[in-house]
């Protein structure tokens, strides 16, 4: 079985009754979901869809669309949840995208205009869908199955094309990795936008045969993209039982402390992979000390997700891990790892990955094969949720009005971010937070300001902050704030919130 869909195909033919699909109301079969998505697909082959965009919470609908596209030959582009109206109104432009499949959660909800909505072929939950008119057809490298949108390091994400070669690829050696586990059921915890739970959730396990159970993301405890609920977590592991799941370091560190706090202990799992950021050495320690069995990883959406794992067999806490049997890595002359594989593409607009991507992250290879991140070339930072940030997008938001007339966003490993700002003259406390209030309202959550701290003193050339065209320092801004900034997240910082 070389990919996705052979295996659906060889369970649904060789053991038509195992479990492919659980819901919190309806479970599939591997026939079941094959003759779903078989279904799905004849519609939109119907309604010569070739690009669609899709808009719908965790279910059995986001799976069948999946696969049924696969089928079809249809690209597939996931509007994550969490994007803002303009960064989902700039993805489904930007893809070319010629309809919109919907499910009844996020029809009520999504907030972009689109045309009137009729019903399509759905899985239990209500599907709905509108042709999408004018958008030009983009460039595309050949064979792209799939447009992933980043979580934007701008407010114009880059979409991501990847064939379904190159997912699959990954999706094999995430099976072969951790095949000596046996697992036979995963719980999808993040959204399935996201291309993580997407491959490593999805793809993978129905390549071992394996159960996806799919509850709505609220009842995982997912409350856009910075809010999470523990609690709603350890009732879904309770209930659904599972084996593995996939987290990112912020749900991981809500997760150790209710345990800790003395919520039940979760029973059966194998596998915990934590990854889209950084996870701290002490984390990883709570989590060892309660049995919880984490394995950091690490990947990039350019390199069709995950590139290295630490799994049961090899583990290296300080590491990410071995990188995958697909992986052809490299780090140059200045420390940056470079990624190259099957699983390279390309970016709408026909722009080609280069046979090595530079991945902006620095590390080495230790001497048994473990990659180590060490750092990140560029300012962008990633928020515990594992979330793309560039400061000086959020800058620009801040300084729009007179009260900021300058700021250093800081959040790397952090649930929220952090702004030291330089007032306006004469402005208040109370027109400094309007002023925060405002970009929070135009920017995404992820991208959003928690708190601030209002600086000693402009940022200046003169005192190393700024160099002589404006433009800020943030390693000399950090050297001078990190304890003030620190202490905010000490004393606001609540895990289980």
């Amino acid at each position: 079985m070389s990919s996705t869909l052979d295996s659906v195909r060889a369970f649904a033919a060789c053991s038509p009754q195992r479990i492919a699909v659980r819901t919190a109301a309806l479970t599939l079969t591997f026939r079941e979901l094959l003759d779903c998505a078989s279904s799905i697909a004849r519609a939109l082959v119907a309604r010569e869809i070739t690009v669609a965009a899709l808009a719908a919470d965790n279910g059995a609908n986001w799976l069948a669309i999946d696969l049924a596209t696969q089928i079809a030959g249809t690209v597939l582009v996931p509007l994550p949840p969490w994007f803002s109206r303009d960064q989902v109104a700039h993805a489904v432009v930007d893809s070319g995208a010629d309809a919109l499949l919907v499910d009844g959660r996020f029809a009520t909800t999504l907030d972009i205009t689109v045309g009137p909505l009729s019903s399509f072929p759905a899985v239990g939950d209500d599907l709905r869908w509108c042709p999408l008119r004018g958008n030009a057809a983009p460039v595309m490298p050949a064979r792209t199955a799939k447009v992933t949108y980043t979580s934007g390091t701008t407010g114009r994400p880059k979409g991501v094309c990847l064939s379904q070669s190159s997912m699959d690829a990954v999706a094999r050696s995430l099976h072969d990795a951790v095949g000596g586990l046996s697992i036979g059921r995963h719980l999808c915890a993040l959204p399935l936008a996201t291309l993580l739970e997407n491959i490593a959730g999805v793809y993978a396990p129905w390549m071992a045969g394996a159960e996806v159970v799919v509850p709505s993301v609220t009842d995982t405890g997912l409350v856009g993209a910075t809010r999470f609920d523990p609690a709603a977590l350890l009732r879904a592991i309770e209930r659904y039982k599972p084996q593995s799941m996939i987290l990112v370091p912020q749900l991981l560190a809500a997760l150790v402390t209710a345990l800790e706090r003395g919520a039940p202990h979760p029973e059966g799992l194998k596998l915990v992979a934590v990854g889209g950021a950084r996870v701290s050495a002490a984390l990883l320690a709570r989590a060892d000390r309660l049995g919880l069995p984490v394995h950091e990883g690490y990947g990039l959406t350019e390199c069709a997700s995950v590139v290295a794992l630490n799994t049961p067999d090899a583990r290296r806490v300080g590491s990410v891990g071995k990188p995958l049997t697909h992986v052809d890595l490299a780090i140059d002359g200045g420390g940056e790892i470079h990624v190259g594989g099957p699983a390279l593409g390309g970016y709408i607009g026909g722009e080609h990955t280069p046979k090595r991507f530079p991945t902006g992250d620095l590390g080495f290879l230790d001497a048994d094969g473990f990659l180590h991140i060490t750092g990140r070339r560029k300012n962008v930072f990633i928020t515990s949720f594992g979330r793309n940030v560039s400061p000086e997008w959020v800058e620009g938001e801040l300084c729009d009005g007179s009260s900021i007339v300058q700021a250093a966003v800081f959040g790397e490993a952090r649930p929220w971010n952090v702004a030291v700002v330089v007032p306006g003259p004469a402005a208040t406390r109370t027109e400094i937070q309007a002023a925060i209030d405002a970009a929070n309202r135009r920017l995404p959550d992820y991208a959003r300001v928690g708190d601030y701290l209002v600086a000693d003193e402009p940022f200046t050339p003169v005192n190393g902050q700024s160099t002589s065209n404006g433009r800020t320092r943030r390693a000399a801004i950090w050297t001078r704030y990190c304890m003030r900034i620190a202490a905010l997240y000490d004393d606001r910082l609540d895990l289980t919130a």
